[in-house]
């Protein structure tokens, strides 16, 4: 991959309808990928199909319908993907939420732990056998220095008890953290490069699905003061595309660097949340070892 042109390359961008996800599916496009959005609102997925289309000489992006929140629509995009024949070069999983009040999803898993790192542990390694096959190839884990004020609740995974936002989200963000540094590990030599990356701040809609007062006063205060998602992608772009990074794998970026050891790494810790992912997404074996 080059960092001016990304051309025959093939990449599928989650949450790609908004704020970030929308900015770097907006800039791979203008290096020339073809793109891939992964959308829950196949309205919202259509107007960037659009917007991507003028911006870029009529070439479109496709689509793929996927609720994040089912593990069944999971599987059926992933088969459809895979069905496809399509290559797979960059996976950025992007897609993530915020919820004021603790929610579920229809399996009863608490909805930001099931949508921001559950979904994204069961699509990746659903997509591997792919991004094994097109290698060298890269995977972007949006995560967040939020992890930072996290712990990983094994005691209450779901949250049952002292639900709260930054509880909630800054778990999901270290399980993202730890589920990067893991699979990075297990895919050394691989040709698969995984890397996380915190853009920051980003001025955007997230959390827009949150009912009542309180998202009404912060979603423009975000919007206003916050980084436009445009400057704020420029880091998981670079991790993305930069030639230099082509080998780095397991890192942590933020700001545009990298930083170094991002966590006190726990081994035990790792083994056992990689396990329970297995567990909660009802998988018998693991896909890596086969």
């Amino acid at each position: 991959m080059t960092a001016k042109g990304m051309s025959g390359r093939t990449c599928l961008v989650t949450g790609a309808t908004d704020g970030h996800g929308k900015a770097m599916a907006l800039a791979l496009a203008s290096r020339g990928a073809d793109l891939v959005l992964l959308a829950r609102s196949r309205e919202k997925a259509r107007a960037v199909q659009d917007e991507i289309a003028r911006a870029n000489g009529g070439k479109a992006p496709e689509i793929l319908l996927c609720d994040l929140a089912s593990a069944s629509q999971i599987d059926e995009a992933i088969a459809s993907y895979l069905s496809s024949g399509r290559p797979l070069d960059l996976l950025v999983n992007n897609a993530g939420l915020v919820s004021l009040s603790r929610r579920t999803n229809a399996a009863g898993q608490e909805l930001t732990f099931a949508v921001n790192y559950l979904a994204m542990f069961r699509l990746t390694l659903g997509l591997l056998p792919r991004l094994r096959e097109s290698a060298p190839a890269r995977i972007v884990n949006i995560s967040s220095d939020t992890y930072r004020i996290a712990r990983l609740h094994f005691d209450d995974l779901q949250l049952e008890e002292g639900y709260s936002l930054a509880k909630a989200y800054g778990q999901s963000k270290l399980a993202i953290l730890y589920f990067t540094l893991e699979l990075a590990a297990r895919l050394e030599g691989s040709g698969v490069a995984v890397n996380a990356v915190d853009p920051g701040p980003v001025a955007s809609n997230i959390g827009a699905d949150n009912p009542g007062l309180a998202y009404r006063l912060m979603g423009p205060m975000i919007r206003h003061l916050f980084p436009s998602a445009a400057r704020a992608a420029r880091t998981a772009l670079m991790v993305a595309t930069d030639p230099d990074l082509a080998d780095a794998s397991g890192g942590y970026y933020r700001s545009l660097k990298r930083r170094q050891k991002p966590l006190e790494f726990d081994a035990a810790a790792s083994a056992r949340l990689w396990q329970t992912s297995l567990d909660l997404c009802g998988m018998d074996s693991d896909p890596i070892d086969g």
